[in-house]
């Protein structure tokens, strides 16, 4: 794999190098917005300037694009940011947001809970969330460092949405107590015959 700061055999960039250009572009942005002056307001006017060309841009692109590439471009996660960044995502928030409970859920599985998605009620998204053990979403532990994960993979992916809250875990059942017929109960109390001698 390509060096954090280098393209890959291709000349495409790997996502260890995006991630990189992206965690640098924001302290770049952060800089400038901190620096007073022309220069500082200039170069930020700039950045939107060049992001709603490029948005434009990528809109038009998925005007061109088929069902199958649609669905390609928004499966792949850097085209899927920039689609959801520029609000010309495919796919309504509430399938995105599903579909990132689906993909933590093995990890969360791995640790011995499991997380459900439940759906949206308004501008929050709904999950349930089981910790090791069976406890439900009321336990301590893990389960907030759970919460916190399934939160920021949910909103990364449908920023649309204000919230993710867990719902409370369904009360386990009880068995049902097994059937004892009545005569059967009058035998056992009555006096058992005794054996002739």
């Amino acid at each position: 794999m390509a060096d954090a700061g280098q393209a890959g055999p291709t000349g495409r960039l790997a996502d260890r190098a995006v991630e990189a250009r992206l965690a640098r572009l924001d302290e770049l942005l952060e800089g400038l917005e901190s620096r007073p002056g022309p220069t500082g307001r200039a170069a930020i006017e700039a950045v939107r300037l060049l992001t709603e060309v490029y948005g434009e841009a990528l809109a038009r692109v998925t005007d061109h694009a088929d069902g199958q590439l649609a669905e390609c471009l928004a499966d792949d996660e850097l085209l899927g940011h920039l689609l959801v960044l520029h609000a010309i995502h495919p796919e309504p928030a509430e399938r995105r947001a599903a579909r990132a409970v689906e993909r933590l859920r093995p990890a969360v599985r791995e640790r011995g809970g499991d997380v459900e998605w439940v759906g949206v009620d308004g501008q929050v998204a709904r999950v349930r969330l089981t910790a090791a053990g069976g406890c439900g979403s009321g336990c301590g532990g893990g389960t907030s460092d759970v919460t916190e994960a399934v939160r920021e993979a949910v909103l990364a992916v449908a920023p649309e949405l204000q919230a993710v809250e867990p719902v409370p875990s369904a009360p386990a059942r009880r068995a049902a107590p097994a059937f004892v017929p009545l005569d059967a109960l009058a035998r056992r109390g009555a006096p058992q015959p005794q054996k002739a001698r």
